[in-house]
């Protein structure tokens, strides 16, 4: 008799006005964390835009000149504008087919380990720990054309022919998805692993007791628990991969010729190395565009995984 009464005050409870001189106390202290967050973030996003409509002149804020939409028709009118997005595609289609079931074939084959699996996720997220830049570096040396590189020289141990590595075009874009799967993997293998360890373990039971093969156990149990999972660090990668520039920027500087030319990297050359600080700020404007309507489908995706 008393449950349509208790509905009714919830709802009204939910629909009480915001006391807000009561959060006065609450408001302040968050008052320098939003100031700072609108000083340091928005206020560059902001002002980003405003600078794609204009020829800015940094020594002289006053003498920069409102040009409308020069900037974008130049931008979409430049070669490398088509060149860079077409290489941030095909790294996101190479990146799923060498680097996206890497850490989830780990984290199976970890997770099915009846011993040593503390060793084993220690071993493999350690390239994780290694700064970047150390390791992109120590990959050039791996990867160098002269007879000392190792890689090189595995290759003509077996009997093939010295190849370079990211000097030729058909190899350079699967070598630095390579380098950039070695760094990346592990961190991603122990977020797998994690949600594995909420699997129940009476499936794995039961399917043994029914004479289910290891194989049949991954393949009817446990990539279909991770399906949600994988989804979501799927968009989560295309994200990284849209952003790539450390490894053109040490690697290749976009070459050879523009195979690896990236909207970062494009951005780079035409503010700080050209001083083109007007058409680089129309870069960051379809950039953030672009990683804005990901990162929707993200949250679509993180929102559909977690019902």
């Amino acid at each position: 008799m008393n449950l349509p009464l208790r509905k009714e005050r919830a709802v009204a409870v939910n629909r009480s006005p915001i006391k807000w001189r009561e959060q006065f106390v609450a408001y302040l202290f968050l008052l320098p964390a939003l100031a700072a967050f609108t000083v340091f973030a928005w206020w560059p996003i902001l002002n980003s835009i405003v600078m794609s409509f204009q020829q800015v002149d940094l020594m002289d804020a006053g003498a920069s000149t409102w040009v409308g939409f020069r900037n974008y028709e130049r931008m979409f009118a430049d070669p490398t504008f088509a060149a860079s997005w077409r290489n941030s595609f095909e790294f996101a289609g190479l990146s799923i087919l060498i680097g996206f079931f890497v850490p989830v074939l780990v984290a199976v084959l970890v997770n099915e380990m009846r011993a040593a699996k503390s060793f084993f996720r220690i071993v493999y997220f350690l390239p994780s720990v290694i700064p970047p830049l150390i390791g992109i570096l120590v990959w050039q040396l791996i990867y160098s054309p002269q007879p000392g590189g190792l890689l090189n020289q595995v290759v003509i141990g077996l009997g093939g022919t010295r190849a370079g590595w990211l000097q030729d075009v058909s190899l350079v874009k699967p070598s630095i998805l390579v380098i950039m799967t070695w760094g990346g993997f592990g961190a991603t293998m122990l977020i797998y692993l994690a949600a594995l360890q909420d699997l129940p373990i009476e499936l794995y039971e039961a399917a043994e007791i029914d004479g289910a093969h290891p194989w049949d156990r991954i393949r009817f149990i446990t990539l279909p628990y991770l399906r949600p999972t994988m989804l979501v660090l799927l968009i989560v990668q295309v994200l990284g991969i849209v952003q790539i520039f450390m490894e053109p920027l040490v690697l290749t500087e976009g070459g050879p010729g523009q195979s690896t030319m990236t909207p970062v990297f494009t951005l780079y050359r035409k503010g700080f190395l050209n001083g083109d600080y007007g058409l680089a700020a129309a870069w960051s404007v379809l950039l953030m565009i672009v990683l804005g309507a990901l990162s929707l489908v993200y949250l679509r995706t993180t929102r559909t995984a977690q019902q």
